[in-house]
């Protein structure tokens, strides 16, 4: 039997260093965050937009500059608006492995005897600048920045309990506690069988509920109707395939539960405000401009040079089409670090010569 204390089960960066650091902005295959939950916490934060979030049953939207912090267990996710925003997903056990002085007041988190503020704004300055500190070594990756990283940590957790940004742990009702467990069985249902031609009929008998009851018991708990999440985690799984593999864009609508090619097409449109094509041919530009990317930063050769070559010389004058679809489709992690500052204004560069 699945573990519904969580759907997502892997390590998070090392064993020694167990923190995972995602950048996310429109470019990202999972720029929506869905419906997903795991045993270890997570810190994310504002950087443009706004993002809407829900925790469990609860929906708040976190503007440019918030910071949001999700307890262990938590069913979580976020809708963006023109959003960028970072996340750190983290082992709270590593804070219990060090120093024994700390030891009681991380145990209070870890077994959730208290349950830190889940959305921090511009009336606590003092633990933005402590998110900002830390997602910024993050970011930034300087030599040392492991130091920075768990340093930060136990600055914000300390100044949690120094000004009381915390609540007493309440127990559920038994009613929420169950409609929470149901909503992560559905949603578990749904990533094992998003493939597959789902009816309305399959999706309420997964928690033993009328399709009425749960149209009406979904659409509270998400705020969206059964079939629009499913077809948005179809549509986000069909763009990490275009973006990662050479299948056809037929092949792939059939895999990801579409039976009809044009509805496909007209759906991914929905979602991601661009054609399956695009995301193809961005993937093509991809490959190109890292090639030069990377001569340019073994060979330090200049920006317009390279722009040049792009525009010219391999015929690429659809820059301006690729560009939008690029900065939707390619994931920051796919490029070195040391190379990512050339990629943005190497591409700054491509688009105002056109």
């Amino acid at each position: 039997m699945h573990d519904l204390g969580r759907n997502e089960d892997r390590l998070r960066g090392t064993y020694e260093f167990p923190f995972e650091f995602h950048h996310i902005d429109s470019s990202h295959p999972r720029y929506v965050m869905s419906y997903h939950w795991h045993v270890e916490c997570e810190i994310m934060r504002v950087l443009q937009g706004t993002l809407t979030v829900t925790l469990d049953e609860k929906s708040f939207t976190a503007k440019a500059g918030d910071v949001i912090f999700v307890n262990s267990g938590v069913l979580h996710s976020g809708i963006p608006q023109d959003c960028i925003y970072q996340c750190i997903v983290f082992d709270m056990n590593m804070f219990l492995k060090f120093n024994s002085v700390c030891t009681e007041y991380m145990q209070k988190i870890s077994h959730q005897e208290l349950l830190i503020y889940h959305h921090f704004t511009e009336k606590q300055p003092d633990i933005r600048r402590a998110v900002n500190s830390l997602f910024d070594s993050f970011w930034q990756r300087k030599p040392g920045y492991e130091l920075v990283v768990f340093g930060q940590f136990y600055h914000f957790f300390g100044l949690v309990f120094g000004n009381h940004y915390y609540l007493e742990s309440l127990r559920k009702t038994r009613r929420d506690y169950k409609r929470i467990v149901q909503l992560k069985q559905v949603v578990e249902f749904i990533e094992k069988n998003y493939a597959s031609p789902i009816t309305l009929q399959e999706l309420s008998a997964s928690v033993s509920m009328s399709p009425k009851y749960f149209c009406r018991f979904f659409s509270e708990m998400t705020h969206q109707t059964p079939m629009d999440y499913l077809n948005r985690q179809r549509i986000e799984q069909a763009c990490c395939q275009l973006a990662t593999t050479d299948d056809s864009i037929t092949e792939i609508a059939y895999r990801n539960g579409f039976n009809d090619l044009s509805y496909f097409i007209r759906t991914f449109k929905k979602y991601k405000g661009i054609t399956p094509a695009n995301i193809k041919d961005a993937e093509i530009f991809f490959h190109v401009l890292m090639a030069h990317i990377r001569a340019l930063h073994d060979k330090k050769q200049d920006l317009a040079h390279i722009a040049d070559i792009l525009l010219f010389e391999d015929g690429l004058l659809y820059v301006n089409t690729v560009f939008s679809a690029w900065r939707r489709t390619v994931m920051p992690e796919r490029i070195p670090v040391l190379q990512t500052g050339y990629v943005h204004v190497f591409m700054n560069t491509c688009y105002s010569s056109v």
